[in-house]
């Protein structure tokens, strides 16, 4: 990406945000995990399982581990792998996932406490464990940790490649500062813009996009290109 462009897409995101807000409200409890001591812990799970598979399956799992009352750090790091395998089955690649699951318990469990690992924990020590990447520890820190890290997903790359803002080629990182760069510091703002991308390319900007409705249908280069002319 190119100095002007650059510029030219960091001049844009604040108000794509805006439109997005403003066509489908606030999002910022987005994330879904059940109130109560263990939700961070609850979202940096489903934030490994939701790793190539839906939240449907996700979900699933989730319930069966709160059902065997196992979505607890410390029971998770102790519970034998075949019967954790048995219980995350429903979200897919269960034998890697499981795997991943008892390492990151153990090494939240390193901290001391649940606590302790939510407000030291780095990005340069969750990108170290095994099976965390970029945008799996982002979510780690933006939801779970509220450190603010804006996560970029497929739905980001999807929707900012239609607006031309974007080529296909940008890394993970480049991404991640066009919007660090583009934003205030805020958690929040952070939380509710990507709700809010994930929400819009759930509704509108699917794989198959619904132009004709979308809020951003003015400035998308893709509908500019295949909308029909109002006359």
């Amino acid at each position: 990406m190119s100095s002007r462009s650059r510029v030219k897409s960091e001049n844009r995101v604040l108000d794509i945000y805006r439109e997005l807000r403003n066509h489908h409200g606030g999002c910022e409890s987005w994330w879904p995990a059940d109130e109560g001591p263990l939700k961070e812990w609850e979202i940096c799970v489903g934030a490994i399982l939701t790793q190539n598979t839906n939240w449907k399956n996700v979900e699933k799992a989730l319930t069966n581990l709160k059902h065997e009352k196992m979505l607890n750090p410390k029971k998770m790091n102790g519970m034998p792998l075949p019967k954790l395998q048995r219980l995350i089955r429903p979200s897919g690649f269960y034998k890697q996932k499981a795997a991943r699951l008892k390492m990151f318990a153990g090494f939240v469990s390193s901290f001391g406490s649940l606590n302790k690992f939510l407000k030291s924990v780095t990005r340069e020590q969750l990108l170290a464990v095994d099976g965390i990447g970029p945008e799996t520890a982002d979510s780690i820190l933006l939801y779970a940790c509220n450190k603010p890290h804006f996560v970029i997903d497929a739905y980001t790359r999807r929707i900012l490649s239609r607006l031309k803002m974007i080529s296909v080629k940008e890394s993970y990182d480049e991404l991640q500062r066009l919007f660090h760069e583009s934003l205030p510091r805020s958690v929040k703002l952070y939380k509710e813009f990507h709700a809010l991308i994930v929400e819009h390319a759930k509704q509108n900007c699917k794989k198959e996009p619904l132009c004709t409705d979308c809020t951003l249908n003015k400035i998308c280069k893709r509908c500019l290109v295949n909308l029909p002319r109002i006359r």
